[in-house]
């Protein structure tokens, strides 16, 4: 008898291992890196700031922080999110900097061997690879695994 291949929420957490947490954007499933995500929390209108790129929907104060939410389906060029109280902010810090990600859905926490992370193929862009570090076939579906920092444009990194 084969010994079974344990799931990916059987894995532990270690340096062989990635924990992940995985949301949807239109039909897309993504998924960053847990250690990145400070909290997630449902839609809180947002100020707008005048002369921000069109992904950037204004700022929230996080308990006295005034922190940028980025309509992350935008920011990817799937379109614009028509925000309903049913969209997340996912809230991301890299470095000191933090910022709200506006997804659909999150939709679970899972932890994946390393070797499972698929390179991104080269697609004749020169924003190749720019959001998307890695791909993870998992379950049946493709996670596109995203580069925290890069979602950030340096004018936020200046603002924040």
């Amino acid at each position: 008898m084969a010994a079974e291949t344990p799931g990916p929420s059987a894995l532990p957490a270690t340096p062989e291992n990635l924990e992940l947490i995985s949301f949807g954007i239109g039909g897309q499933d993504l998924c960053i890196d847990i250690r990145m995500v400070r909290e997630i929390r449902g839609w809180t209108a947002t100020t707008h700031m005048p002369q921000t790129p069109e992904y950037v929907l204004g700022v929230i104060n996080l308990r006295g922080t005034v922190m940028p939410v980025i309509d992350l389906r935008c920011r990817l060029g799937l379109g614009v999110t028509e925000v309903s109280s049913r969209h997340v902010i996912v809230v991301v810090q890299h470095a000191d900097r933090l910022a709200g990600l506006l997804v659909d859905a999150v939709q679970e926490t899972f932890v994946v061997p390393v070797a499972l992370v698929q390179p991104v193929p080269p697609m004749d862009s020169p924003s190749d690879n720019l959001f998307v570090d890695g791909l993870i076939s998992l379950e049946g579906r493709m996670l596109s695994r995203l580069v925290v920092s890069a979602l950030m444009p340096e004018e936020l990194q200046l603002a924040a």
